[in-house]
């Protein structure tokens, strides 16, 4: 499988998906570890990417989502964006909602499955 639909299916199958360095448990990058601290705030459970296992990822993952820097929170199939905005998003409580709302919709497409 090319590596952009390798890229689209994994963002299209996680409502919540960070692209980051290392793994929640241990992150490898203060950024990485600023993100997760975030999410995992948030109280929903989230998938992830390891791009320091995924070369190819990592090396084709900013010109597709035309982000550069790592990690890359995407969120219902969109770029939410790297640590700043998601710190940011957290810090007024933009982020509890959109990680809520995107949690329930996933809930929502499973029990329709």
């Amino acid at each position: 499988m090319d590596i952009i639909e390798t890229i689209k299916e994994q963002i299209a199958s996680n409502n919540i998906l960070l692209y980051m360095k290392g793994s929640p448990n241990q992150p490898q990058c203060g950024f990485s570890a600023r993100t997760v601290q975030a999410l995992m705030a948030c109280g929903e459970r989230f998938a992830y990417v390891d791009i320091l296992s995924n070369p190819d990822i990592r090396a084709n993952l900013p010109a597709y989502a035309n982000w550069p820097t790592f990690p890359q929170l995407w969120v219902g199939g969109e770029l939410v964006g790297g640590c700043d905005i998601v710190t940011e998003m957290f810090e007024n409580g933009e982020l509890q909602t959109l990680i809520k709302e995107a949690a329930a919709a996933a809930a929502q497409q499973a029990s329709e499955a």
